[in-house]
């Protein structure tokens, strides 16, 4: 497959974390497929540990990164074809098991047919356009470990395609399973083609941003005509997964103008605003089944925007915002029917004791489709803290089913973020995902968690390090603490010493 040179210079590839090493699983139903999972290899002499790993090529030594090129094609050979492939969720209704079934399955500790069966379901998706042969498969929902996505991206007073390059690469090897390119400044489709070919996770857009580009920025000239041809232009691309805001309808916005903060989505109150001006419908919403036949002919996955998610923890829950989780419902049985696999965004600012009802309604309303939600922020007066406001909620939300959360980095409603924000956003969300992964029981989290336990118990300090999420920053942090390096190894930490560390005593005992 012919594929667009970036010729943006960034470095390319990383070695893998300390102590760790990257393996490759053969696929049995599929046996050209090779699934890379991260091996820690633990100092307690016994099996070492395996764990999903989203960095790609990035984190073999092995392999040789040309961004100019991209990525090798990975799904090259399996038999996707323009126009004549069946999506995952059509070959999944059919009972059969696809190759991203199977590469799925792998990462995950599955079996391959319990995949097939929550994709047929609707309960899971494979975000995996078949314009994009450089992906990883991946799955989202609620009964597979709980996925995070980082949100890049320029705009008009800030970032280039090179420092977007830069946090997508940075992205998967913080653990990013996912990375939207929400760029609204200029070269956007530049932008998004050197994110895309080098990408190992799936890539979202919200096209509208681009349609508005192309019309100037000027909302009133906005249309369908617009609009598909942004659509078809980035499902060529090779975007895995769009957020289309069909639910904001003509009836909902007099309910937002209630709120202390209206609408606070971007494509949402795009849309008021064009529906106000031209005193019609929702052209998404009236052209939701040519978006279907568009997404189909790709494997584009919906993720049915909410934009009319509450912008303050005042309006959430209101009729505005489950008025369109309604309608979301419904158009995710007509994407079904066209075969399109489909994923249901969700708030926003939500306090703790109103969160459970969104997961409650999000089931009931949307027929089990995966939810994605950003947070929920259970807080507003968190600035420069809102990666942790929002990873309360994350995590809470993420325990009673939300199959992906959406990171929000310290500089939300400040600033675009730089590397070091998105690395902030995404470990606090990756712990927010991984205390929902531990309430919901799953065997991987599980495991990994008690990995951890008994290394701190034995003072196996270098094991600690290898499966934190960030050991350059745990190992920084213990040995700035320490008198000297011949300490390193000592049976205790430096906030209790060697005379009150509760575990050292308890072995004593």
């Amino acid at each position: 497959m012919k594929k667009s040179k970036c010729p943006h210079s960034v470095t390319p590839s990383f070695l893998p974390f300390e102590g760790s090493c990257k393996i490759y699983v053969d696929g049995r139903l599929h046996p050209k497929l090779r699934v890379p999972l991260r091996e820690v290899v633990l100092d307690d002499g016994k099996q070492n540990l395996r764990l999903y790993d989203v960095t790609g090529p990035y984190s073999d030594p092995l392999v040789k990164i040309d961004l100019t090129k991209g990525l090798s094609c990975l799904r090259e050979g399996w038999g996707i074809k323009k126009g004549k492939a069946l999506t995952q969720i059509a070959h999944a209704r059919k009972g059969v098991i696809t190759p991203e079934m199977e590469f799925v399955a792998i990462r995950e500790g599955l079996k391959a047919g319990f995949v097939r069966r929550e994709v047929a379901e609707g309960r899971a998706i494979i975000p995996a356009n078949i314009r994009h042969p450089e992906l990883e498969p991946m799955a989202i929902g609620r009964n597979f470990l709980t996925k995070i996505n980082a949100n890049i991206g320029n705009s008009a007073l800030s970032s280039g395609i090179r420092e977007e390059l830069e946090k997508m690469l940075w992205s998967v090897r913080w653990g990013a399973d996912t990375v939207m390119d929400l760029s609204t400044g200029k070269d956007i489709h530049k932008t998004r083609e050197g994110i895309i070919r080098n990408a190992p996770v799936p890539v979202g857009t919200v096209p509208i941003y681009q349609a508005l580009e192309k019309v100037g920025g000027k909302v009133a000239a906005l249309s369908w005509d617009a609009y598909r041809d942004t659509l078809i232009e980035q499902c060529e691309q090779g975007v895995d997964y769009f957020t289309v805001h069909a639910g904001v309808l003509k009836k909902f916005v007099p309910l937002a103008k209630k709120r202390m903060t209206g609408i606070v989505s971007r494509g949402g109150s795009i849309l008021a605003k064009w529906m106000q001006i031209h005193g019609k419908e929702n052209f998404l919403y009236t052209h939701f089944e040519e978006i279907c036949e568009i997404l189909k002919t790709y494997d584009v996955a919906f993720s049915l925007g909410d934009g009319l998610r509450p912008g303050s923890t005042h309006d959430a829950n209101d009729e505005a915002q489950f008025g369109e989780l309604k309608v979301l419902g419904k158009l995710t049985k007509i994407a079904w029917k066209h075969d399109v696999q489909v994923m249901i965004e969700g708030p926003g600012h939500v306090p703790i004791n109103k969160i459970k009802q969104n997961m409650d309604l999000q089931l009931k309303h949307c027929h089990e489709a995966p939810f994605y939600t950003l947070g929920p922020l259970v807080v507003d007066m968190g600035a420069g803290f809102d990666h942790v406001t929002s990873a309360i909620g994350a995590a809470l939300i993420g325990s009673l089913g939300t199959a992906m959360l959406c990171y929000v980095t310290p500089k939300e409603h400040l600033a675009l973020p730089d590397k070091e924000d998105v690395k902030e956003g995404i470990i606090v969300h990756k712990i927010a995902a991984h205390a929902a992964d531990l309430a919901k029981g799953h065997p991987m989290a599980i495991l990994l968690n008690d990995a951890m336990s008994k290394a701190r118990y034995e003072f196996r300090w270098e094991d600690q390090y290898r499966l934190t999420l960030d050991p350059e920053r745990s190992r920084r942090f213990r040995e700035a603490a320490l008198a000297n390096k011949e300490d390193s190894s000592a049976r205790c930490c430096t906030m209790c010493g060697p005379d009150f560390c509760a575990m050292k005593i308890t072995q004593d005992i």
